[in-house]
C-alpha cells in the first residue's frame, strides 16, 4: 500500500503489513476481542485501518466499516444492532463522534485511533492509540509467538468475513452479512474478467463503508496483490489521481460528471485557438473514438486524424484527468449519460459499466472491453444466473450473495428464495445481445392516472437520470405515480451554472439567489424539454414526460436526510418534507414560499427561505401517434 502524508507517498510492503496485522491482532486478542464478535471501523482509506480490519478477521471477528461522514446519531443503530464493543477509528473527529454516543451505546468499551493529533489530553476509559495496541500485541507475541497463526488456522471459507449496512432509504439500515467465500469469489470473478494482476495501481478514495470501495481496494487487493494508494485527504484526490496514474479505476457517474464539467469550464475560459482546436478534435473523437475503443478498424485517414488529435488533445486531456495509464475504468450505482459515457471512450479511456449491489458483493454483470454500451450494464459474469420475473424484476443467483440480513430473518426471507434466487428489486430485461438493461426500481415503477397518458408507465429514476445527464443539473426528484402528470424538483450544479452565469455577466449572491434567476429557469427549461422530446420517442415511457418543474432553493444534502450517504435520493422523505412544493406544482400555482431547516457541518442548524417559481414545460406527442 501507499499513503500520502505531508505531501510524500509512504510505502508499506506486504511483509510490513503482515507484521502490523499480526501485532494488532495480538493486541486486540489480549484486550478481549472474540471470534464472531463485531468491530466497527470508521475513517477514510488508511493503511492502518485496513490492517485493523485484517487483524479482526485474523481473530475470526467481523469488521463493520461505517461512513466517516455520518453524524454521530447515525452510528448508534449499527453499533447497538451488532452489539459492538470495539472500534477502530481514524482521528479525533471520529473519536469525538463515538464518545458522543457512548451513553446510548454503553457496551462500546474500546476505541482505538490511528491519528493522535488533538487527542493528547483525552482521559476516556478504553481510548487507546493504535501504536499502543501494536506495542501490547508485540509484547504478547513474545510469549505466545504462534497465537495469531493458530487463530487464522481456525477460519473457514463460509465463516462471516464482514458486514455492511445498507443506506436505509426506507427505515433503519440493514446489516448485510458476507462470508469470506462470497467476497473473495466475486473479487476473483471480476479480476478474471478484466485480467487484473499484481501490476495494477488503484486509488482508494471512496468511503470504505461502501462495498464497492471495499471490493476494489480490499477483497480484490488481496486476490490480485496489486498496489492500493490512499490519498492524503478528500480535497487532494484530483492531485493524487494525477500523481499515481491508476491503471484500474472506479468512480460513480457523479465523479465522471464533475471531471467533465471542470474540463468544459476550463475550455470555455481558454483562448480562441485552443477552444476551436478542442471542439474540432472532439468531433473527430466522437466520430471515430468509440469504434477504435471497440477494436474496429479505422481507415488510414481516420486513423491518422485520430492520432493527431491524441497527440494534441486527447493525450494531454487524459493526463490532466489522471487517466493516462487507465487500462480498465468502471462506473456503477446510477445510470451514466450516453454523452458522458461516449466522451470518455472517445478520448481513449476504457470506461465500462457494471451492475451489482451490497447484497451481491458487487459483481453481477460486467461489460466486455469491445461491448461497452451506455444503455446496458453488461453480461452476467462468472457464476451468475439471471432471470426476469413476471413483474419485470431481475432475479440473481450467484456465489456472491449475502448470507443473511443480520438479526432480520423476515427481510432475508423477502429477498432470498428457497431455491437461492435473490430479488434485486430492479426492473429490467435481457436484450438481444445478452446484455442486461435496467429501467428503474420495481417499487418505483408506477402508472399515470388520468389525462392524455392515462395508464402509461412512469419510471421516476429513469426520468431523473436523463435530467442529470445535463451538466447544469446535479439532482432531480420526479413525482407522477397515481397522478395525471409528472412534476419534478431540480437541483442545479452550482459550479457549472455559476460559471455559465459569470460568462453572461449575470450577478448572483450564493446558491439560493442563482437558483431563482429567470435566466437559470430558462436554461433548466431547455434541458427539461430536451428530455421530454427524448421520452416521446419511446412509446413505453412517453407518459413520463415532465409537465411542470421548479428549481429548489437549496442543495439536497445527506445531513438534512434528503440523500443517503451514497447520495441516493430519498424520494419519499423529500415528498413529505417539501409537501407544500409538491402540492403547489400539482395545483397549478405559479409560485410558492418555502422555509427549510438546514444542518451545517459544525452541527449548528439554520433556515433557508425563498419564493420558488413553478414553470410549465412543453410536452410532445408519442412518436408512434405522431407518425
Amino acid at each position: 500500500m501507499r499513503e500520502k502524508e505531508y505531501g510524500i507517498w509512504q510505502t508499506l510492503t506486504w511483509s510490513g503489513l503482515a507484521e502490523m496485522v499480526s501485532h494488532l491482532a495480538a493486541g486486540m486478542h489480549q484486550a478481549g476481542l472474540k471470534r464472531g464478535e463485531h468491530i466497527v471501523v470508521v475513517g477514510s482509506n488508511r493503511p492502518r485501518l485496513y490492517a485493523g480490519m485484517l487483524a479482526a478477521q485474523s481473530l475470526g471477528a467481523i469488521p463493520i466499516p461505517l461512513y466517516q461522514d455520518a453524524v454521530a446519531a447515525e452510528c448508534v443503530f449499527p453499533i447497538n444492532n451488532a452489539d459492538v464493543r470495539f472500534a477502530v477509528v481514524e482521528d479525533q473527529e471520529q473519536v469525538d463522534k463515538l464518545l458522543e454516543v457512548r451513553e446510548q451505546c454503553p457496551q462500546l468499551a474500546h476505541i482505538y485511533y490511528d491519528d493522535p493529533r488533538g487527542l493528547r489530553n483525552y482521559e476516556e476509559s478504553g481510548l487507546l492509540g493504535l501504536d499502543d495496541v501494536i506495542a501490547a500485541g508485540l509484547a504478547h507475541l513474545r510469549s505466545h509467538p504462534d497465537m495469531v497463526q493458530q487463530e487464522i488456522g481456525k477460519a473457514a471459507a463460509d465463516d462471516v468475513a464482514a458486514m455492511f449496512f445498507t443506506s436505509g432509504t426506507t427505515g433503519n439500515p440493514k446489516g448485510v452479512v458476507h462470508t469470506h467465500r462470497s467476497l473473495l469469489d466475486r473479487a476473483q470473478a471480476g479480476a478474471t474478467f478484466d485480467k487484473l494482476g499484481p501490476n495494477e495501481d488503484v486509488l482508494a478514495y471512496l468511503p470504505p463503508a461502501w462495498i464497492g470501495q471495499n471490493i476494489f481496494s480490499f477483497a480484490q487487493w488481496l486476490c490480485c496483490g496489486y498496489v492500493v494508494n490512499c490519498p492524503e485527504s478528500f480535497s487532494t484526490v484530483s492531485i493524487d489521481l494525477k500523481e499515481i496514474g491508476p491503471t484500474y479505476y472506479f468512480a460513480p457517474p457523479r465523479v465522471f460528471e464533475g471531471m467533465l464539467t471542470s474540463v468544459m469550464i476550463r475550455m470555455e475560459d481558454a483562448g480562441t485557438f485552443k477552444r476551436k482546436m478542442f471542439h474540432y478534435f472532439m468531433k473527430v473523437a466522437r466520430q471515430f473514438g468509440p469504434d477504435r475503443m471497440d477494436g474496429k478498424s479505422l481507415g488510414l485517414g481516420a486513423n491518422l486524424l485520430y492520432r493527431l488529435g491524441d497527440w494534441m488533445v486527447y493525450g494531454p486531456l487524459r493526463n490532466n484527468l489522471g487517466m493516462s495509464r487507465v487500462r480498465v475504468a468502471y462506473t456503477a450505482g446510477e445510470a451514466i449519460g450516453p454523452d458522458l459515457f461516449t466522451f470518455y471512450r472517445s478520448i481513449g479511456v476504457n470506461l465500462k459499466q457494471l451492475y451489482g449491489s451490497t447484497e451481491t458483493a458487487v459483481f453481477v454483470c460486467l461489460q466486455p472491453d469491445n461491448e461497452a454500451r451506455a444503455d446496458t450494464v453488461g453480461v452476467p459474469c462468472q457464476g451468475v444466473e439471471i432471470k426476469v420475473a413476471d413483474n419485470g424484476e431481475i432475479l440473481v443467483k450467484s456465489p456472491g450473495l449475502l448470507k443473511e440480513y443480520y438479526k432480520n430473518p423476515a427481510a432475508t426471507a423477502e429477498v432470498l428464495t428457497a431455491e437461492g434466487w435473490y430479488h434485486t428489486s430492479d426492473a429490467g430485461f435481457i436484450d438481444n445481445h445478452g446484455h442486461l438493461k435496467i429501467i428503474d426500481r420495481v417499487k418505483d415503477v408506477g402508472r399515470i392516472q388520468g389525462g392524455a397518458f392515462d395508464g402509461a408507465m412512469f419510471a421516476p429514476k429513469y426520468v431523473e437520470n436523463k435530467l442529470k445527464f445535463f451538466p447544469h443539473i446535479k439532482e432531480a426528484v420526479a413525482y407522477g405515480d397515481g397522478r395525471e402528470k409528472v412534476c419534478v424538483m431540480v437541483n442545479i450544479d452550482f459550479d457549472a451554472v455559476g460559471n455559465w452565469a459569470e460568462r453572461r455577466n449575470l450577478p448572483y449572491a450564493g446558491y439560493t439567489d442563482l437558483a431563482g434567476k429567470p435566466e437559470v429557469y430558462q436554461l433548466i427549461k431547455e434541458c427539461v424539454e430536451k428530455v421530454n422530446a427524448d421520452l416521446a420517442e419511446d412509446e413505453l415511457l412517453a407518459g413520463s414526460q415532465i409537465n411542470r418543474f421548479l428549481v429548489l432553493h437549496k442543495e439536497l444534502d445527506a445531513d438534512d436526510g434528503e440523500l443517503t450517504r451514497t447520495n441516493k435520493v430519498r424520494r419519499g422523505f423529500i415528498a413529505e418534507k417539501y409537501q407544500a412544493l409538491v402540492d403547489a406544482l400539482y395545483a397549478g400555482k405559479s409560485e410558492q414560499f418555502i422555509e427549510t431547516q438546514v444542518k451545517f457541518e459544525d452541527g449548528r442548524t439554520g433556515s433557508v427561505s425563498a419564493t420558488l417559481q413553478m414553470v410549465d414545460a412543453k410536452t410532445f406527442a408519442p412518436a408512434r401517434k405522431a407518425a
